[in-house]
């Protein structure tokens, strides 16, 4: 069936009906209240502090940082924005590789001895915009983001350079790997983690509130929960694959005694997928009965099962880590799970269902997690794609309990400012509302920085506003 655009839902009752003929679950109120009196603008305590609004910005990488990792003007610009968002939990400002090897792009921040204080001045930008903006940021909690981006690695150019834990029987074919050099020892695995013990000691001597140990979307982290046949003490069994992060933890709590630390989850994973015939994306085919390496799926490549993420949330809670993030897939195998859009990135492929589907499956997974943890802090995904209607379901999620705090992505980069004009009261600015027109995905995956192309004028007037065009025209079928 034709999918319809969110934008042409203009009526509670559109959007409701259309929901329902969809299979799109949403918990929906009929009007978005505003200003003090919605749920979004209650308070949260959270350990010793209150945050005053159940906004949180996500991670949002521009691919705009220097050859040697630091913050460009470009990035600064970002995370003033974030700052004056209105939103008080900033969870992991977004990605910043603990050393040059796991860097996802040539221009991808990274946190080391040279680096760090320009990460910090990056922070105090930020809390000085938002002091700006509203008055005060005691009530600001700003987080940032570790990760190694594993088989997704492009550290000195558009090259892969992927260092992984095991061979994967799709996604070795799809990335054209073809030799075991790149296959992680323990020995490196037992490196890496003295990584991240150090990039989590500057990043407290660099203010920060929290750092993210970054296990989703498919990058390193994450691919530790898959390793299922792993040889060695870090894959296999269940205690074995999430080894990775308890020695993490533990080496971080002694080198950075006080620093609070978060992590964002790819709760659910499905089988990559591929374009069919049509382009339409199908499951990619796989020879045995059972797909193995989707940690939360049920099996079938495409269902779920949340034994193994509750398992791992139990382990969350041992370890004291009580802020969680919960999102779903990759967005580079299976996109339309992970960041549901109508308009698919240059390389991907045309919807198999649509993307308020799959907005509902994140906002389900997330409250059941919830549920089952509600002494967690439980951050939630997926909510650009409701678009206008986001003020709506976001209220509704809050009130009812399925999320704590509310994540925002792709718009905080049309339309930073969103929390701050629902929270002011003020109507939100319909031009603005990010459209998901993949832009901000498409842009960098062919080699430009990221950036809202379509509605921020900022990068409308940039260079590479042509070529993106140009490169959207031949791709679009």
């Amino acid at each position: 069936m034709a999918y319809k655009r969110v934008a042409q839902l203009r009526t509670y009752e559109q959007f409701s009906e259309y929901c329902e003929a969809v299979g799109a679950d949403l918990p929906v109120d009929p009007l978005a209240e505003r200003g003090a009196e919605s749920p979004l603008a209650r308070a949260y305590r959270y350990r010793d502090r209150d945050l005053s609004n159940r906004f949180a910005i996500l991670p949002m990488e521009g691919w705009d940082g220097t050859a040697e990792g630091e913050p460009s003007p470009l990035t600064r610009r970002r995370w003033q924005r974030f700052g004056r968002s209105g939103a008080k939990l900033i969870w992991g400002g977004e990605a910043v590789a603990v050393r040059h090897d796991g860097r996802a792009n040539a221009r991808q921040l990274v946190i080391n001895d040279r680096t760090a204080a320009s990460l910090a001045d990056l922070r105090c930008e930020l809390l000085e915009a938002h002091v700006e903006q509203f008055g005060a940021a005691d009530d600001l909690y700003v987080g940032l983001q570790l990760t190694h981006s594993g088989r997704f690695c492009r550290p000195n150019g558009p090259a892969l350079e992927p260092l992984v834990l095991y061979r994967h029987p799709i996604l070795d074919k799809k990335f054209q790997l073809d030799d075991d050099d790149c296959v992680m020892s323990d020995e490196d695995v037992g490196r890496l983690i003295a990584d991240f013990g150090r990039a989590a000691a500057l990043a407290q001597g660099a203010g920060y509130n929290f750092v993210d140990i970054k296990h989703c979307h498919g990058y390193l982290g994450h691919e530790f929960l898959s390793a299922v046949d792993r040889r060695g003490k870090y894959g296999g069994s269940f205690e074995n694959r999430t080894r990775f992060l308890r020695d993490t933890v533990k080496l971080i709590r002694a080198v950075a005694p006080g620093l609070d630390i978060g992590l964002r989850l790819s709760a659910v994973d499905w089988i990559p997928f591929r374009p069919g015939t049509d382009r339409i994306g199908e499951p990619s085919p796989y020879s045995s009965e059972r797909y193995p390496y989707a940690f939360g799926g049920d099996g079938t490549g495409i269902g779920i099962d949340l034994a193994e993420p509750v398992r791992f949330l139990e382990l969350l809670r041992t370890l004291d880590i009580q802020l969680v993030c919960i999102t779903a897939g990759s967005p580079y195998y299976n996109f339309h799970i992970q960041r549901p859009a109508v308009f698919p990135p240059s390389d991907g492929y045309l919807l198999p269902e649509d993307p308020l589907v799959g907005v509902a499956r994140q906002i389900k997974i997330t409250a059941e997690l919830k549920a089952a943890f509600p002494d967690l802090t439980i951050v939630g995904s997926g909510y650009s794609y409701l678009q206008d209607w986001l003020p709506n379901v976001a209220q509704a999620t809050v009130r009812e309990d399925m999320t704590d705090f509310v994540g925002l992505g792709r718009m905080a980069l049309s339309y930073p400012e969103l929390p701050a004009d629902l929270l002011a009261g003020r109507p939100a600015q319909r031009k603005r509302i990010c459209r998901t027109f993949s832009d901000c995905t498409t842009a960098p995956r062919n080699g430009m920085v990221s950036g809202c192309y379509p509605l921020d004028e900022f990068y409308k007037s940039r260079d590479e506003y042509e070529r993106l065009m140009a490169i959207k025209k031949e791709t679009t079928p």
